[in-house]
Formats: structure tokens, C-alpha cells, sequence
């Protein structure tokens, strides 16, 4: 169903979120399969209402709401943010278009999880920030990798000594997805670094617990269009950690995030989603295998805590809280300055 003016249909139950989603591509699609999934689980239903959607075309969007059964659609990002029942907005295009879109749903008064990279750039992330604390709305990262179980079990691994003392952690992430237009145009902040390399960087970020490198050495491969193509960066550390992240457009990598300790290693098998965490001893040997927990997609535990933030009045969430999306941010901002690529609207 379409709608132009708002439907007044709030949450079935007090303490219900409504979810609105922001562009209709192919993380949108996503998102509406999570929501859904959601709303017809009991850990979830009396939190999630799938609720809206919004794309520049309106037939888009009403297409998109009758595939997955959302009451209301929108055929311009304006009105979907000036419905009064949006409790909380995920935007889902593309990371050049982020920060003003951010900036519209916040001057509206709508809180908003925002699909990784974040922004294009530090500044940006900043602008959001400001916005979002000036009006006490929620305005988080939906990096999913800093909001799953996974993250836990990692974390529990290092605590535990398991590996000795960390000294060292690599990671890497690639697929070859050039085919994709927007991946390769400057001027929607293309490249392997803000779409596949963020993942990487948050893994690392992780694992060394949100320490600022003291210095940061990269290198870069440009695709023909002038993005990055693939690219190796090196993290050192005042405590003489090193920690590297690889990132490729071109083709596919292992997956693997790896964290060195004096006494072992701990395997993360596929970083962008973690589907299974080893720990080997100093022979190389299986010490402990930590099992994944189930999940619906893997998109539900970043809604889940953005609309328990938004029910508490919250301006940020634990899991990814504004001074990590700034790190991250200030860091891409960083290698992109040693390579010396810069998107053209900067």
C-alpha cells in the first residue's frame, strides 16, 4: 500500500518500535527480511514493528512494501520522515549520500541506525554527531560485526588468556565486486576501503580493544576509475602491538581475522560475519573450538539494540558508541591521506 499523507498506526503494543527503511537496494531488502523475521520471533516481536519504507520512486517503494508486507511506503525520503509514527530510521544507500540523509532524518526528530561506512569522511561523522547530541536522538553505526554474539566470544578469548599476551592480529577481507557502479565511482565515495576495508579495520580495532595506532603505514593498488582497488595498512602501536588489515575489490580473500598471542592464536573464520572462532596452542594445535550461536540474518541483534537505546531515551549504543565510529572514520580518512585519494565533493 502506498501512502502520502501519515497512517496513523502506531505500535500495536506500548513499547513497540516503528522501523522505517531509508532507500530500497539491496541491504534495504536485507533489513525488511530481518525485520520481519523479528516481528515473528518472541525474543523480538513486542520490540520490532516492521513498519515503513521509502525510495525516490514510488512505485519502487510500493513494491517494496508489498513484498514484504510493510503498511506504509513512500515515493520521497521527505515524507517517509515526516510521518510522526517513525520511531527510528535505517538508511540504507549508498555512503556518499549518508551524512545528509543522516541530517534530514535528525532535524526531523527521527533516531537512525546507520548502515557502515558511516560517512564518507571524519567531518561528516562529526556533523551527525553534533545533530544527533543537540536533539537528544540515537544516531548509531550499523557495523553488524560490533553487535554480535562473535564479538563477545572474542572478546572472552583475549580476557581469558587463552592466546597469552596479544602481540599481533591480522585481518582481511575481499571479493571481487568491481561489477558494481557505485563500488568504483569516485563520486559516491567508491573503493575497497569504506565498503569491504571497514571491516578489517573494526576487527582489528576490536581486538586491540579501541587503542589509537600511533602511526599507520598503507599502500594502495587504484582501480582505472581512481578508487582503491586493494590495499594493505599496517597498525603500530605504542605498546609494540602491529596489527595489519587487507582490503580487495578484485578478488576474494580469505576471510580470516587472526589475533597472536605469546602462547597461541585465536581464528576467526569470516570476519564480515563470524561463522566460527578456533584457538590454536604453540604447536598449532586445536586447544578450543567456540561455537557461533544461531541468528536470524545477523542484522537483528543492531536493530534490537538500537530500539532498546531508543526506548531509554539513549543517544548512542554500547556496542558502536560515537567515539568508535570516529576512530574508525579519522583512520580511513588517514590512509586515504598516505595514498592521497580523495572523493571529489571533499
Amino acid at each position: 500500500m502506498s501512502a502520502t499523507a501519515p497512517i496513523h498506526q502506531h505500535s500495536q503494543h506500548e513499547g513497540q518500535i516503528n522501523v522505517a527503511i531509508l532507500g530500497a537496494g539491496g541491504i534495504a531488502h536485507t533489513m525488511a527480511r530481518t525485520l520481519l523475521a523479528m516481528s515473528s520471533d518472541e525474543r523480538y516481536s513486542s520490540l520490532i514493528n516492521p513498519y515503513a519504507v521509502a525510495a525516490r520512486d514510488r512505485d519502487r517503494a510500493a513494491a517494496f512494501a508489498e513484498q514484504y508486507g510493510l503498511p506504509v511506503s513512500y515515493g520521497s525520503y521527505e515524507d517517509l520522515v515526516a510521518d510522526p509514527n517513525v520511531d527510528l530510521v535505517y538508511i540504507a544507500t549508498p555512503h556518499s549520500l549518508h551524512a545528509e540523509q543522516s541530517l534530514l532524518c535528525l532535524e526531523a526528530g527521527k533516531n537512525i541506525l546507520v548502515e557502515k561506512s558511516f560517512t564518507a569522511n571524519a567531518r561528516q561523522a562529526q556533523q551527525v554527531f553534533d545533530l544527533s547530541e543537540s536533539k537528544g536522538l540515537l544516531c548509531t553505526e550499523a557495523i553488524w560485526t560490533r553487535y554480535m554474539p562473535s564479538r563477545g566470544i572474542i572478546d572472552e578469548v583475549i580476557a581469558s588468556g587463552e592466546i597469552g599476551e596479544v602481540v599481533s592480529a591480522t585481518a582481511n577481507l575481499g571479493y571481487p565486486i568491481t561489477a558494481h557502479a557505485r563500488l568504483v565511482d569516485p563520486a559516491l565515495a567508491g573503493g575497497a576501503l569504506l565498503d569491504v576495508g571497514v571491516y578489517p579495520l573494526n576487527f582489528l580495532d576490536m581486538a586491540l580493544q579501541g587503542r589509537d595506532p600511533s602511526r599507520i603505514a598503507s599502500a594502495y593498488q587504484p582501480y582505472s576509475t581512481g578508487v582503491d582497488a586493494q590495499s594493505s595498512t599496517t597498525l603500530f602501536y605504542d605498546d609494540g602491538i602491529m596489527a595489519v588489515a587487507s582490503s580487495s575489490m578484485l578478488g576474494q580473500s580469505d576471510r580470516k581475522g587472526c589475533v597472536w598471542g605469546t602462547s597461541g592464536v585465536m581464528v576467526c573464520e569470516n570476519i564480515n560475519d563470524v561463522s566460527s572462532i578456533t584457538v590454536y596452542g604453540p604447536g598449532y594445535e586445536v586447544i578450543k573450538e567456540h561455537p557461533i550461536p544461531d541468528q536470524l540474518t545477523g542484522y537483528e541483534y543492531e536493530v534490537a539494540s538500537a530500539a532498546h537505546a531508543v526506548l531509554e531515551g539513549r543517544q548512542e549504543c554500547p556496542e558502536m558508541p560515537h567515539s568508535d565510529t570516529l576512530r574508525i572514520m579519522r583512520m580511513m580518512d588517514e590512509i586515504r591521506g598516505i595514498w592521497g585519494v580523495r572523493y571529489p565533493f571533499e
